[in-house]
């Protein structure tokens, strides 16, 4: 009975093989192939192999056959990810701080998966990225899909934002239960951020993905959509420096010229460009969510690096300045 309805399966273990056994420089002869058939318990003969290679053409399988000295070896040629392409997806997921240990290892095995036997050796590849944290929030791909689904559904959603206590425990932030109504989604500084509105502020708040707990759906609909109207998020995320918020405020930086591309990079090419008082330096003036991860930033860039204006803004650097120095 076993064999009889592995039978019926003919074609898609035909197709397994194809993918597993075979690929641009690998192939199968056909007693190779009926011989991987039958360990599934699958009889086949050479007629009925071509008419299923036939199938799978169809199906835009690129199943082709190449006759490599006394032989005939038959390969798949294009699959769903070419090699290069998985290599990429793997170095990004080993990379990301977002997604746990156990999430990595289990995106990897799936992406692993599309690639020939030959081709998965490539595939244990061990990504050096210094200082890299990989967050311990297994939930935040359950939380991605629930926001997803309620942007979908257009309602509002309730949750608890969480905060790191000395224990390494997460805790609730606040003693209360936060409601927003949920826009977007969006990757910064390698973190999910969620972008709503918070009608009770009446403004546009952003929240880590990974510290929101217990989200669930209300019968309330979505409100603020007038405020996402014209909404840049591109824009919201370069002044929000590590999506720390702050009072924005147009400030004025001043820069030596051949290090422009820390500018362009980081606000990127629609920022204006002057000439500074100084020979040799320029300024840009960019909306920025003023905070201590902007100061940090000037900081961290030197001291060619300098804040013209506002002198509000300018005073309060200089005064964590002397904090930092203490």
């Amino acid at each position: 009975m076993a064999k009889r309805e592995n039978q019926k399966l003919k074609l898609y273990y035909l197709a397994k093989i194809m993918q597993e056994k075979t690929d641009e420089d690998h192939g199968l002869t056909m007693p190779q192939i009926i011989e991987q058939l039958a360990s599934y318990d699958v009889s086949a003969d050479r007629k009925s192999i071509y008419d299923d290679m036939e199938a799978m053409r169809t199906l835009g399988l690129d199943v082709n056959g190449e006759k490599e000295g006394k032989y005939f070896y038959y390969k798949l040629n294009t699959k769903k990810f070419e090699l290069a392409e998985l290599k990429l997806l793997v170095d990004s997921i080993q990379a990301s701080k977002f997604i746990t240990e156990k999430k990595s290892k289990e995106l990897i095995e799936k992406l692993t998966s599309f690639a020939s036997q030959y081709e998965r050796t490539q595939l244990n590849r061990q990504l050096a990225v210094q200082g890299r944290i990989k967050t311990m929030n297994e939930s935040i791909y359950y939380n991605v899909d629930e926001i997803h689904r309620a942007i979908a559904g257009n309602c509002q959603i309730r949750f608890d934002y969480m905060r790191w206590n000395l224990q390494k425990k997460l805790e609730k932030s606040k003693d209360k239960v936060y409601q927003v109504s949920p826009w977007a989604l969006t990757f910064s500084d390698e973190n999910y951020y969620l972008i709503a509105y918070d009608a009770e502020d009446d403004t546009i708040k952003h929240y880590r993905v990974d510290k929101m707990r217990h989200i669930s759906h209300t019968e309330e609909r979505r409100l603020g959509k007038e405020h996402f109207k014209a909404f840049d998020m591109a824009a919201y995320t370069k002044r929000n420096f590590g999506m720390y918020a702050g009072e924005e405020t147009k400030v004025t930086i001043a820069f030596p010229n051949e290090k422009v591309g820390i500018l362009l990079d980081r606000f990127g090419t629609d920022i204006p460009i002057r000439p500074a008082k100084k020979k040799g330096y320029s300024e840009t003036m960019v909306d920025i969510a003023v905070s201590n991860q902007f100061f940090g930033w000037i900081f961290a860039l030197g001291n060619e690096f300098s804040i013209v204006g506002p002198a509000s803004v300018r005073k309060q650097f200089e005064e964590k300045l002397l904090g930092w120095n203490k």
